[in-house]
């Protein structure tokens, strides 16, 4: 089970935009920035495990249009990310 937002939601970072829900847990998904969404993955919910399978492709939650360029530069790349999960 996926919950996103809707387009036009204006998200602060860090509150919750969504949810996801498995056999085994529920997951919160946070605003990576503030903003405001202005597309949702209408596949995701019939399709939830390309969360993990394709997260780069087909598993995107949603699109934010941020309020500040600034917020873009403070997020963490790919590389960057892999760096902090992996320690």
């Amino acid at each position: 089970y996926v919950e996103l937002p809707s387009v036009g939601s204006v998200l602060s970072a860090g509150t919750q935009a969504g949810v996801v829900e498995s056999v085994k847990a529920a997951s919160d998904i946070y605003a990576p920035i503030t903003g405001t969404v202005i597309a949702i993955n209408e596949d995701l919910p019939d399709a939830p495990e390309s969360i993990n399978s394709e997260p780069y492709a087909a598993g995107w939650f949603f699109k934010i249009q941020p309020n500040s360029a600034a917020d873009i530069a403070a997020l963490m790349d790919a590389t960057q990310y892999q760096a902090v999960i992996g320690e």
